[in-house]
This record gives structure tokens, C-alpha cells and sequence, in this order.
């Protein structure tokens, strides 16, 4: 599914402040590996239904397998594997017997105690691969896990990587054993070594997916692969918030343009994230924050809620607002389906101007019902005219008044808002007091 950097931002899937993002929000890694592939996996939506079950599959899989999953191998244990290609050691004897063991320790202390300590990480290195692949053996294991697993098993076969797994205690190796295998690590197994890393860094990373999906009762959405977009979701959530609210939401062909309304605060740019990050995790192989959710396939997902004026090539917040419009019409006009999220659309100029080219890009943007459109707006005055158009659904949040306090529901309601409460708010923090006062 193609995403770009622009929606990634909008949607927080990465984030300058790593704690407001979604990434950070899933990521149950051990190992930089896996933080690393977790990473790739999410910069990389699929466009290939099959390759999303498998990740399905893959990840109900390792649920199943959760409290077996081996906790021998560390991220500690990893650094000490890498850092030992870096350091300068002298030269290891490569079939050592006891009395050139002895002399090699004697005569070379500090180098032997970086190879004792590293076989030792190795040691637990192997057999956590070995536990690994052993988890699944039994088990139908979807292809991408399969060709995992596989080549680990494949590289584990090595002479001196047999010897190690069959070892029983490691606190007890003799200093010819230990040369021997150190000798086998630095000359002969370092690509091998790190390419086993690498793939124990894709295990890690799906297995923080899937505990991430235990964790924050994500479930498995149905996806289909249909000509028509559409989007079913029971008691769907934003993922970042402490106490969400759950919506439930439907579109389809015949009502694929949601134009929603509602005061500030009231949850509408919530709502309109909490959609796009769903149907993008959905994309991932994930499960989804919602209690239920079925979608097509889609092409891509596009968004258009924080844009910013560039002062350096003295461009205007108003002139990025229509150049990223402009570009997202162009992309959409394929024929294809996207997911399209407008967030206060025109906020950089005046208000009957902004009446006039909201109106304007909405008219021509539901002709394309090969895509799905949310779209917020404050301006609910065009709601009216577009109610001609039999595919726009009309959804507002609801604020209430009470004793000039704002009483948000953050319930998803049918028709358009009328709310008006700027002036409520700007009493209420005291500033039209402060400015009587001048």
C-alpha cells in the first residue's frame, strides 16, 4: 500500500518525540535487530492480500506459542557476538591443545577473557536459535516464518555450532575447548553469525507484533480483495489514547465521502486517525484496535491534516494546503482504490473563501467513488448544498453547553453540527475579561 512521508507524519506511525508515536506504542522488541526490522516492516505496508494472511497466520501462530518463546538470547548477548569482530585480538590458535591453551592465556590474559566471554554469548546465542526453530517444527508454518526458520536450521549444522548446542555447561569448558570455538567464531562463522542475527531480528520483530496485539487487544480485521472500497468497523479506537472511545463506522461505494462536523476538541481529527491508522495496520499483517473490522484492499492512503507554511521558499500555509490537494487528486485519479483523510480543509484563508474551494474540491472529489473520503470541516454552512450528492454521509460530534462548561460525548451522531462555541471558550479562559480590562 503506498503511504507517503507527509501521512506517516499525520498519523504519528513515527514521530520526532518517540513516545507519541505508534511505532513506539507496538514496539515489544528485545534485540536492535528487531527494533530495526520492526521498523522496516512498518515503513512498508503490503499491497498483496495473500502476503497479509500469511503475516495473519504468522502472527496467530507465534500467539499460540507466546509462553514457550525462548528468552535465552538477549540483546546484551547480541552486542557481545557483534563486538567481538570489532575488537583487536591477538591470534587464536586454531587446533589449541591443553599446554598451548595455557600458554595462550598466560601469555595473551585480556584476549582470552574476550573469547571465553564471548563463546560463552555464543553458546546462549545457538541454543536460543535452536529452541527457535524447534517452537515451530510441528507447527503449518506459514512461507515467509518457513524460509526463517529453515535457513537458521541450515546455518546451525556447522561442526563446531553442533558441538556448542550439545554442551551442558558452559561455566565448565576446558581453555582448548574454548579456544577452538573462539578460533571457529572469528575466522570462520562471521557472516553466518550475523546473518543468524539478522533473521533472529525478524523473528523478534513479528513477535512484537503479535504481543503488541495481545497487549492492546488488537483483533485480526478481514480483508477483502474486491473492486469496491469499503470499510466496517465495531467499536474501532485510536490506538494513543489512554481511555479511547469507540466508534463504529461503515463506508462503501454508494457512501464513500464522510463529511464530518463538530466544535474544536469535539474528536473529529481523532476520529479521522484512528480510521487511517487502523486500515494501515490492517495493511502491516496486524491486528486492529477495534472489536471487529472488515475493509478492501487498498491502494494507498493518503492525508492531508497538518500542513505547514514553508517560510524558506516563501510559501504560504494557504499555497502547501492546495498543492497538497492538487497532488493527492492527481494520485487518486487512477482508477485505484485509496483512503483519502481531510482535516480541516482551507484553514489558511478566509472564510468565505474557504467556503468556496471546500465546496469546490469536494464536489469534484466524490465523482471518484473508486475512493474513500473523510473530510472535518468547520464549515458547516456547504453541508447544505451537499446534500444533493447522495453518496456524502453526513457525521458530526456533538458538544453540550452546561453552566458555560463544555461537555464533549465524542459519539460519532448522523446530520451536521451547528455548534458555535469559540467565543464560550475565549470567555470561559477569562480572556474577554482580560480584555475589558485593558
Amino acid at each position: 500500500m503506498q503511504i507517503d512521508q507527509t501521512t506517516l507524519t499525520d498519523l504519528s506511525i513515527f514521530n520526532a518525540d518517540e513516545e507519541q508515536s505508534v511505532f513506539h506504542k507496538l514496539n515489544h522488541t528485545h534485540t536492535d535487530a528487531g527494533k530495526f526490522w520492526l521498523k522496516q516492516f512498518f515503513s512498508k505496508p503490503f499491497d498483496d492480500l495473500e502476503k497479509i494472511q500469511q503475516t495473519q497466520q504468522l502472527l496467530q501462530l507465534i500467539l499460540e506459542h507466546t509462553d514457550e518463546w525462548p528468552t535465552i538470547i538477549s540483546n546484551g548477548t547480541i552486542m557481545v557476538l557483534e563486538k567481538f569482530y570489532d575488537t583487536s585480538i591477538d591470534d587464536i590458535p586454531r587446533n589449541p591443545d591443553p599446554v598451548s591453551a595455557i600458554s595462550y592465556k598466560l601469555l595473551h590474559g585480556p584476549d582470552y577473557a574476550i573469547v571465553k566471554y564471548t563463546v560463552g554469548h555464543c553458546i546462549d546465542f545457538v541454543k536460543g536459535i535452536q529452541q527457535t526453530v524447534d517452537l515451530f517444527k510441528d507447527a503449518k508454518q506459514p512461507l515467509m516464518l518457513k524460509s526463517v526458520t529453515e535457513r537458521m536450521a541450515q546455518l546451525l549444522k556447522k561442526d563446531a555450532i553442533v558441538s556448542m548446542l550439545a554442551e551442558t555447561n558452559k561455566a565448565v569448558l576446558g581453555k582448548a575447548t574454548i579456544l577452538r570455538y573462539g578460533y571457529f567464531l572469528h575466522n570462520q562463522f562471521k557472516q553466518p553469525l550475523f546473518e543468524l542475527i539478522d533473521l533472529f531480528g525478524k523473528l523478534d520483530a513479528w513477535q512484537a507484533m503479535a504481543t503488541a496485539g495481545k497487549i492492546h487487544q488488537l483483533n485480526f480485521p478481514r480483508i477483502h480483495e474486491t473492486d469496491e472500497p469499503m470499510i466496517s468497523a465495531s467499536q474501532l479506537f485510536h490506538i494513543l489514547l489512554p481511555v479511547p472511545i469507540p466508534y463504529d463506522m461503515e463506508m462503501n461505494r454508494n457512501s464513500n465521502f464522510t463529511f464530518l462536523t463538530g466544535a474544536n476538541m469535539a474528536g473529529k481529527s481523532t476520529f479521522i486517525k484512528a480510521v487511517g491508522v487502523a486500515v494501515y495496520m490492517a495493511h502491516l499483517g496486524m491486528g486492529v484496535p477495534a472489536k471487529e473490522m472488515q475493509l478492501s484492499m487498498f491502494h494507498g492512503l493518503l492525508s492531508n491534516i497538518q500542513v505547514n507554511d514553508n517560510i524558506t521558499k516563501g510559501e504560504s500555509y494557504f499555497f502547501n494546503e492546495v498543492q497538497r490537494i492538487k497532488n493527492t487528486i492527481i494520485k487518486i485519479n487512477n482508477g485505484k482504490k485509496w483512503l483519502v483523510l481531510i482535516d480541516e480543509l482551507f484553514k489558511g484563508t478566509n472564510v468565505q473563501d474557504a467556503m468556496k474551494c471546500s465546496s469546490a474540491v469536494i464536489k469534484g472529489l466524490v465523482k471518484i467513488n473508486q475512493s474513500l473520503f473523510i473530510l472535518s470541516t468547520h464549515l458547516y454552512e456547504i453541508g447544505e448544498e451537499l446534500k444533493a450528492y447522495p453518496n456524502i454521509a453526513f457525521r458530526y460530534f456533538e458538544t453540550a453547553v452546561l453552566d458555560d462548561q463544555l461537555d464533549f460525548s465524542y459519539q460519532l451522531k448522523e446530520g451536521i453540527s451547528n455548534d458555535r462555541i469559540g467565543y464560550l471558550i475565549l470567555r470561559r479562559e477569562k480572556v474577554v475579561e482580560l480584555l475589558e480590562g485593558l
